[in-house]
């Protein structure tokens, strides 16, 4: 029981706050969930950009995308062949990475500061050169690609888990999951001058009341795993070099 002072004198007893009061919370209590996560990046975002003044590019060659598996179902991390992160990876979906590939491709296709070599082309010049140094630096595979396609930037992907929801919209067994990483290599010097990775398994609200940023950027659902990477393809590129934020 709340016990009130009323002036000049006694007390006023109630046993609750009035509706009005407990709404007014509710609403303060949202506002600055939202502010904070307002403020943050979405979950499972990270991008690294090495600012020295140089990460200007007019054409960048896009190697397709890889996946990244284990023959051994019992492990479950594997490592990335260009800086050594380790992340959790899951039994190999097929075409995984190339929906991220393709998801990566579509949000860069109009953009005008650099021209994109599509991995239809860089393919076949990637898997020429890493047959010609088959025990080289996978750096300087990739510096030697570029030079041979006129290219000062180049990026290399690659897919660690896409799992797929099982479930549906409104509720699901097991929620999408999905980790990719991307580099932006610069031809001239072999330097990672940008890295974007994502790495989420959607949680509801009450899992997690951090992600409300997300949790209504995805309509409240529980999304596929095409959809999870296109929300994080969009934060992830939000640091790559070059591109508008209109």
């Amino acid at each position: 029981m709340i016990s009130i002072l009323r002036r000049g004198g006694g007390n006023i007893h109630r046993d609750s706050f009035s509706i009005s009061d407990r709404f007014a919370q509710f609403l303060l209590l949202f506002f600055i969930l939202c502010v904070v996560c307002g403020c943050q990046r979405a979950s499972g975002v990270s991008t690294t950009l090495k600012d020295d003044g140089n990460v200007v590019f007019k054409r960048i060659a896009v190697v397709p995308f890889q996946s990244i598996r284990q023959e051994d179902a019992e492990i479950t991390t594997a490592r990335c062949p260009v800086c050594g992160l380790v992340f959790r990876t899951e039994r190999y979906a097929k075409g995984s990475e190339a929906v991220v590939e393709g998801i990566f491709l579509d949000r860069l296709k109009d953009e005008k500061a650099f021209a994109l070599i599509p991995p239809d082309r860089v393919g076949g010049i990637y898997e020429g050169v890493t047959g010609q140094l088959f025990k080289a630096d996978l750096l300087d595979v990739l510096k030697k690609v570029g030079a041979e396609l006129e290219a000062d930037g180049i990026i290399l992907g690659y897919v660690y888990r896409f799992r797929e929801r099982k479930g549906f919209s409104l509720s699901v067994e097991k929620p999408a999951s999905v980790a990719f990483e991307i580099h932006l290599i610069r031809v001239s010097d072999g330097a990672i001058v940008w890295r974007g990775i994502f790495d989420k398994t959607q949680a509801s609200l009450m899992e997690n009341l951090l992600q409300i940023g997300s949790f209504l950027k995805e309509g409240g659902k529980w999304v596929t795993a095409k959809e999870l990477t296109a929300e994080g393809m969009d934060e992830v590129l939000k640091d790559f070099p070059g591109v508008r934020h209109d």
